[in-house]
């Protein structure tokens, strides 16, 4: 199937006399008639649900969809999409291991990253874009266990070249963990230009209604753990579930497996069946939204770039942004619904432009179908220090803008009216 086609049909497949659409599931338990059937799941639980806190009917079915247009081999739902990033490294990352990360990823993950997988023993060594591949294979060690970028940084806009890191990452042997939120797989599939492990919030494109809040990791199937020196846990016995041999029992989809029974099990990430019912319907229409929200971005860079009081604009499909030519080699059918952009005059007018907007509203979020607004130095990014707001790419007078799918021409109205008044 096209992406559009797994958009809407993906992952739940009805038999005769069965509901047409995906059916909500809101079960903790499921019924087996012997104990031979249940004893069976305890050994091999890829083959049935044993409780909900680790799969359920309804978020299997999601997550093959997701699984399926990312086109990796096992997808796992989480609760929300820190709780997959700090899932998606703690599978291959434990105490005394390090992973490297971009220093512009979202403010939240550099705080998980910065802050609280030190208290866990696992170290971030964070590197830039403009830094040389020789810098960055100097931060590799024995104990390196995972290089994490984003498709495209939130807010820095930095665009990902995916030839470049994965490059990197196959020549140590090195597992690369890619965040593709923003531009989620309509636009780019990470998997098809090297990466191994592919992360979202859901909550924001995927479910691209501010509807609810998930995360969810995407297997690849693409990584060589077994004999990797760096991985031992993947193919020697795991004695906390039946000694179990995850590149053994998994095959391609030995990281999912893993992160399922040890993290998903054991830490509770699960995420709410009736959440993955939610996004399940808002993946239907994510075809639909990428191409309306990348065109009214568009639109809006290049009205901004004729404005007076911006001072800069960063969209990557404007043809003389720094990253286009990046994007141009990955992206297909848009390059996303967010922007940002410089207001002359500084922080207080970069406030003053906010309030003077109507329509777009202010709100802690992205990727939704209603356009909105933000001042990361003041809320997202608020806990960086100065210094790690230049390394984010983070200026005082920078404004994040998510497009929704509006008519173009009242966002426009609205953007140049709060600009034309401050």
């Amino acid at each position: 199937m096209k992406i559009e086609t797994i958009c809407v049909q993906g992952g739940y497949r009805p038999k005769s006399g069965d509901p047409r659409t995906l059916p909500l599931v809101q079960s903790t338990t499921y019924y087996y008639q012997t104990p031979e059937e249940l004893a069976h799941l305890f050994d091999v639980p890829k083959d049935g649900h044993i409780y909900s806190r680790i799969s359920n009917p309804t978020t299997s079915a999601y997550e093959e969809k997701i699984a399926m247009l990312e086109g990796g081999v096992g997808a796992m739902a989480t609760g929300s999409g820190m709780s997959a990033i700090m899932a998606a490294v703690m599978n291959v990352a434990s105490k005394g291991d390090n992973i490297l990360s971009m220093s512009s990823i979202y403010g939240g993950t550099f705080n998980l990253f910065k802050v609280t997988l030190p208290r866990l023993g696992i170290e971030t060594k964070f590197f830039t874009d403009d830094m040389s591949d020789a810098e960055i294979e100097k931060l590799i060690d024995g104990n390196t266990k995972a290089v994490f970028v984003e498709t495209i940084a939130n807010p820095a806009m930095i665009v990902c070249d995916f030839d470049r890191y994965a490059a990197i990452c196959r020549k140590h042997g090195v597992l690369l963990i890619v965040d593709n939120t923003l531009a989620t797989p309509c636009l780019v599939r990470p998997f098809e230009h090297g990466a191994n492990v592919v992360v979202h919030s859901s909550t924001k494109y995927l479910d691209g209604h501010a509807s609810c809040v998930g995360g969810i990791i995407v297997d690849g199937g693409n990584f060589a753990f077994d004999g990797n020196p760096r991985y031992k846990d993947f193919y020697t016995p795991d004695a906390s579930y039946h000694d179990v041999v995850y590149v053994k029992e998994g095959g391609a989809a030995a990281y999912i497996l893993k992160a399922r029974m040890q993290y998903m099990r054991d830490m509770g990430l699960t995420p709410s069946p009736f959440n993955a019912w939610l996004t399940n319907i808002g993946t239907e229409t994510l075809h639909l939204r990428m191409e309306r929200t990348s065109g009214n971005a568009l639109a809006l860079a290049e009205t901004l770039k004729k404005h007076k009081n911006a001072e800069w604009v960063m969209y990557p499909g404007l043809k003389d942004d720094k990253y286009h030519d990046i994007a141009v080699k990955y992206y297909k059918g848009g390059f996303g619904g967010m922007l940002v952009f410089g207001v002359k005059g500084g922080r207080k007018q970069a406030e003053n432009f906010i309030k003077n907007l109507s329509l777009v509203k202010q709100v802690t979020h992205i990727a939704d179908v209603r356009s909105c607004v933000l001042h990361p130095a003041s809320t997202t990014h608020r806990q960086l220090s100065d210094a790690d707001l230049v390394k984010a790419g983070i200026t005082a007078n920078m404004v994040r803008l998510s497009l929704g799918i509006e008519n173009i021409d009242d966002i426009t109205a609205d953007v140049v009216k709060a600009l034309d008044n401050i």
